[in-house]
């Protein structure tokens, strides 16, 4: 059949609202387009493994299988294509010129192709209008299906990414939960012994530990207050010491539990004055409270041993400051600060 027979077949089906041509998602060509390429094609061979153009090549020619076979590689995730007898591939290239690539074009076997470059559009519209109009119309067609194809394929790829980012974010959100946890003391929320310490060390190695003073705190008579009233009246002692502590935190302080009643607080103070000074506030407001309370008790009175803190020392330094000066201030009936630095410590 003639080029010009098969444009006035395909006029006619399409005067009498037939569908002359295929589905768009195919690339295989009907038997009158393949006619008409081959008349003003160019065939050529090419060998298994040859490249005929890479991804992001600009090219003006459209290629048809004769014989043998094509891989399309589009990259990334994309599913590749292989095409065989019939089909085309790189149409655009034909229609619009210098137009870059979408996919590597690699002969999956020995095969034999035929080439249209751009300067045979013209003779082609000439000679069969109709027909080349329909193959334009079903080859654009394609092309935005392919487009709509890897725009969902994307969106799902990002429904998809964005779901595991959300799932990643909700696994490290819940592990810093963890990690606060292994932090913090249960009862008081206070940081447990652990937390101060990983505190002290991310001080220590930005340097920031100069200009402060440390409070050793412990509560008068507790033993008494348990075996009277119980465990649970207590606990509620140790967190109204809990709110006391952190009511005389400043934003840079840190307040402990360390362990059974006893707590501690890390003091942005430099001078002897303002360590005793914040001190005093704890053991006043404790005292305060400890009057007005009702029984059972919700507080108790404190004893706090207090002493600077230098960068050249260690924890087991600073508390055995803090523990003697805790000592003395026990040893003399608690509800009071004492005082202990270097100066003062035993030889």
């Amino acid at each position: 059949m003639t080029a010009d027979a098969a444009s006035r077949r395909l006029e006619t089906g399409m005067k009498t609202g037939m569908d002359p041509g295929m589905d768009p998602s195919t690339t295989a060509l009907t038997a009158e387009e393949y006619a008409l390429f081959e008349q003003l094609g160019r065939p050529r061979l090419v060998a298994a493994g040859e490249t005929l153009f890479r991804r992001g090549d600009l090219g003006t020619t459209m290629y048809v299988v004769v014989q043998g076979e094509i891989d399309l590689d589009f990259g990334d995730d994309l599913v590749p294509k292989r095409l065989g007898r019939h089909e085309f591939f790189g149409e655009l290239g034909l229609l619009i010129g210098d137009h870059a690539r979408s996919a590597d074009a690699v002969a999956a076997s020995s095969a034999v192709l035929l080439e249209l470059r751009q300067d045979e559009f013209e003779p082609m519209a000439r000679r069969a209008p109709t027909l080349l109009a329909h193959f334009l119309r079903r080859a654009i067609a394609r092309v935005v299906l392919n487009e709509q194809s890897l725009i969902g394929r994307l969106r799902r790829r990002n429904i998809d990414l964005q779901s595991t980012l959300d799932t990643l974010r909700a696994t490290t959100h819940r592990l810093n939960q963890t990690e606060q946890l292994t932090r913090t003391d249960e009862l008081t929320g206070l940081a447990n012994r652990r937390g101060f310490q990983l505190h002290l060390e991310q001080r220590r190695r930005n340097d920031l530990l100069a200009g402060r003073g440390l409070l050793l705190v412990d509560c008068d008579r507790f033993k008494g207050i348990n075996d009277e009233h119980g465990h649970l009246v207590g606990d509620r002692v140790l967190q109204g010491v809990a709110n006391i502590l952190r009511s005389a935190a400043g934003v840079d302080d840190i307040a402990c539990r360390l362990g059974g009643d006893e707590f501690c607080l890390l003091v942005g103070a430099e001078r002897q004055g303002d360590i005793v000074r914040i001190a005093q506030f704890v053991v006043d407001t404790a005292h305060a409270l400890f009057k007005l309370q009702p029984s059972p008790p919700q507080i108790t009175t404190l004893s706090i041993g207090a002493c600077p803190v230098s960068p050249q020392q260690t924890w087991d330094d600073w508390y055995a400051n803090a523990d003697a000066a805790l000592y003395r201030a026990k040893r003399l009936g608690g509800n009071r600060v004492e005082w202990q630095d270097d100066a003062l410590a035993p030889v």
